[in-house]
């Protein structure tokens, strides 16, 4: 009798990064990163100051200013090595920005109304975007008045975070690249930021998600199923959370090269 064969399809990950060389005026700052997320994962990505950690972030975003020398970026399965921002972000790939620029006379309901059109593919009217942006704003515990300011204009180092949360929740990606959304905060801010993107995790389960930072604190509260050490732009050691805290007590010396 003849075998029968396994006919149950086979997912690719998430995001699978392989051998991923980059360089940036005319200097090698990634130097063979691999890296799998699967779907519901949270990876961190830590690492000394200039170790390829913001630049990894922004490769991965597809910004123009790094040049990808070698290997490749697949997402779900497909090759976006060489898309624009926008097509990635389309595809459901989502960066926190380090620092977020301030837009003056850009209403925030503004923006993430074309930014949802933009993911959606198709119009999202005033009503519709306003009562999803106050939604999330009672979610996430943020003043309702906060979808009228100004993108970021006038904003706290805090309130430019928890923008990047919000916006986040609204666009709804399959994968967040968050490049060290824990900077510039406070013991409070860290934490009322850290619980805006566990509330997003939590009522999306399928959300991935890559966070760069240089400190154990945020990930006291994010709880990541994945630590990545890098160092001189390579994954010198991976591990459990467990890792961070050996990275906090030790430092980054015994990695060094």
């Amino acid at each position: 009798m003849g075998r029968v064969s396994d006919s149950t399809p086979v997912t690719a990950p998430l995001l699978e990064v392989e051998d991923l060389h980059v360089t940036a005026g005319g200097h090698e700052i990634l130097r063979g990163i691999d890296l799998t997320v699967g779907a519901g994962e949270l990876h961190a990505i830590m690492g000394p100051n200039g170790s390829g950690k913001s630049t990894f972030a922004n490769v991965l975003a597809g910004n123009p200013e790094y040049e990808v020398t070698g290997g490749r970026i697949c997402f779900k399965g497909d090759d976006v090595t060489l898309l624009p921002p926008d097509a990635r972000a389309k595809l459901g790939m989502f960066l926190a920005f380090q620092y977020p620029e301030e837009v003056p006379g850009v209403p925030l309901s503004q923006f993430l109304r074309q930014a949802v059109a933009q993911r959606r593919g198709r119009d999202v009217s005033v009503l519709e975007i306003r009562v999803q942006i106050r939604e999330w704003l009672a979610r996430l515990g943020m003043d309702l008045g906060f979808g009228e300011r100004h993108l970021n204009d006038g904003f706290s180092g805090g309130e430019k975070k928890r923008n990047e949360v919000l916006q986040m929740a609204l666009l709804d990606p399959e994968l967040a690249i968050l490049d060290e959304t824990d900077s510039g905060l406070d013991i409070d801010g860290l934490r009322v930021v850290a619980k805006g993107i566990e509330e997003v995790r939590r009522l999306r389960p399928e959300l991935g998600v890559v966070v760069v930072t240089h400190y154990q604190r945020i990930l006291e509260d994010l709880a990541p199923d994945y630590v990545h050490v890098l160092v001189d732009g390579k994954i010198v050691s991976s591990g459990d959370a467990s890792l961070a805290a050996r990275l906090e007590s030790e430092g980054y010396e015994s990695w060094r090269s």
